[in-house]
């Protein structure tokens, strides 16, 4: 049986943030790095497994999608209308769009994962709160973006969000007399995909922050093979 996007480029999920908690000189830089790139990987994984399952953007309060602030005034007025369930086709829709496209992540992590070198991996190590994060944002946020965009497109359709869309345009719309103007500036499906990145970036610098805070009680066998502790 083959295995998922994921599967083939990232392990399972270990706490790979451990060995954050030790100076970069305790142990030979380039074994250091080599496991740091792997427990990123498992890292990675555990992200995008927790948004890529039904309902992963949906049911998080901190990643949910919301209607576009250009729809903020449309929205309210299809409530008010007694037409909520519009609002909440459109975000239902939006959330479940994006928690198709996010496995699409997996290859470009990957691909970053096994650009890093030594340097980067130390500098994670001794780097802020969420250097991995910050890392992870600068060498693959826009590849991210082009991988996902043709995904969440497709995903859009599957999901409903066009119909979600436009039931809540007409429905809402009708009290608004610029509508118009919100409508020809809305990219929805650009819209998805950078809430997506934001949203699986925003669980990832969970993970960073939770690890460096207790790394020792993950009990990664990784920490004692480089650290011997």
């Amino acid at each position: 049986m083959n295995r998922s996007p994921i599967r083939r480029v990232l392990p399972l999920v270990l706490a790979w943030l451990a060995l954050l908690a030790v100076p970069a000189a305790a142990a030979d830089t380039t074994q250091a790095a080599d496991g740091i790139k792997e427990t990123l990987s498992r890292s990675v994984e555990s992200a995008i497994e927790q948004l890529g399952k039904p309902d992963g953007f949906l049911a998080d309060q901190a990643v949910r999608i919301a209607v576009p602030d250009q729809l903020q005034s449309v929205a309210k007025a299809a409530r008010k209308l007694g037409q909520g369930k519009y609002v909440d086709q459109l975000e239902t829709a939006m959330n479940h769009a994006a928690e198709q496209a996010v496995p699409a992540a997996a290859e470009i992590f990957g691909d970053a994962i096994r650009a890093m070198s030594v340097q980067d991996a130390v500098g994670i190590v001794g780097g802020k709160q969420d250097a991995a994060t910050a890392y992870f944002r600068r060498t693959s946020g826009d590849a991210l973006r082009q991988k996902m965009l043709p995904l969440v497109k497709q995903a859009t359709d599957s999901a409903g969000v066009t119909k979600a869309y436009k039931q809540l345009t007409e429905k809402g719309g009708g009290m608004l007399g610029n509508l118009g103007a919100s409508k020809d500036k809305l990219d929805i499906d650009r819209y998805v995909t950078d809430k997506a990145l934001d949203g699986l970036f925003h669980t990832i610098a969970e993970q960073e922050a939770a690890i460096r805070e207790n790394p020792v009680a993950t009990g990664s066998a990784l920490l004692k093979s480089v650290f011997g502790g």
